[in-house]
């Protein structure tokens, strides 16, 4: 491996997901989509999201699946059936849940998210407690994927998050690989931001397309980062790939989410330039992952300012030039003496 690539190693050492809650939240899962099965009408259930795509970060916060209804025992059910709206439909899921779930988490609690029953267990594995959410979803008679309620709005919207699941697994054990290793660390990116710009199942997608066999792990990280904003400098936008969902959109404005991602593929390219100097390295990748990379530089600053604080003999060699030691005085920010 290259200097960037050991340093997003070094990264991704810091956000791996721990084994034991990642354990726990599939056991979870597994349990709350075997209790699913029991509901009145439910005719199998499936596992989504990052902990199906093996995408997930530490912390571990949740595990996603859903529960495919029958359509027979649920005729009126959705815009298909009869037009009923799915609120009725996922408390009397909740109502199912519930007590099955408590039998072996004894505190837990079912509530709602936006797409169907959540689960809160009440049992934390090494600081961490992660959820469970039960979408409850249609088959659509007409198109692929399946109906899944937006409880917000009372309605159903299309999607596919089985085929979803299949996309980012697909591809040769490699290429699966670094393209899982560049998702983690696009969300991990985003998140650094007071306001991430961009949903965790975006960067998948643009990962998904942008992210080629045989590109390393700077590399497939660089192409996500560059083809992402010239998409968003070009004002076009990023369908769903099960294309049943309306075209992904951002958390935030494009350009300035463009900005972002433009900065981001610029400090890739330029650890990638620097290979064979470290500090260089560091310190183009550290304007990407402030949180997780020390800048060498500006550690070469600091030192220097320190030095610079006192009324010493600094020799030259410390603040990077050459010459013998001199007498530097302290400064004040805003003038006048002391």
């Amino acid at each position: 491996m290259g200097m960037t690539a050991d340093v997003l190693a070094a990264v991704r050492k810091q956000i791996d997901a721990e084994d034991e809650p990642l354990t726990e939240v599939r056991t979870r899962l597994a349990l709350v989509r075997g209790t699913a099965l029991g509901f009145d009408g439910a005719r199998r259930t499936y596992a989504s999201g990052s902990l199906a795509a093996h995408t997930m970060n530490h912390p571990v916060t949740d595990g996603d699946g859903g529960v495919v209804l029958d359509r027979r025992r649920f005729l009126q059910l959705g815009p298909e059936g009869g037009g009923e709206h799915p609120q009725e439909t996922v408390r009397d899921l909740c109502k199912h849940l519930g007590p099955l779930v408590r039998e072996v988490y004894p505190e837990a609690r079912v509530g709602t998210s936006k797409r169907g029953p959540k689960i809160h267990f009440g049992c934390p594995v090494n600081g961490q407690d992660p959820t469970v959410d039960m979408v409850l979803a249609l088959t659509r008679r007409e198109g692929s994927g399946l109906w899944i309620p937006n409880l917000a709005k009372n309605t159903w919207e299309p999607s596919d998050p089985e085929k979803h699941v299949d996309l980012l697994n697909s591809g040769s054990p490699s290429h699966r690989s670094i393209r899982r290793k560049a998702i983690r660390l696009a969300k991990t990116w985003n998140k650094q931001f007071s306001e991430p710009g961009v949903s965790s199942f975006m960067l998948s997608v643009w990962a998904y397309e942008f992210v080629e066999p045989g590109m390393g792990v700077p590399e497939g990280l660089r192409a996500l980062f560059a083809k992402s904003a010239q998409r968003l400098k070009a004002h076009q936008a990023t369908p769903d790939p099960a294309g049943v969902s309306a075209n992904l959109r951002l958390l935030l404005p494009a350009d300035r989410v463009q900005r972002r991602l433009q900065k981001a593929a610029d400090a890739l390219g330029e650890a990638l330039l620097a290979e064979g100097d470290e500090q260089e390295v560091a310190a183009a990748l550290a304007r990407a992952f402030p949180k997780y990379v020390d800048d060498p530089k500006s550690k070469q600053l600091a030192a220097a300012v320190q030095l610079l604080a006192g009324r010493s003999a600094v020799p030259a060699s410390a603040l990077g030039v050459a010459g013998p030691a001199v007498l530097v005085p302290p400064t004040r920010s805003f003038g006048g003496t002391c």
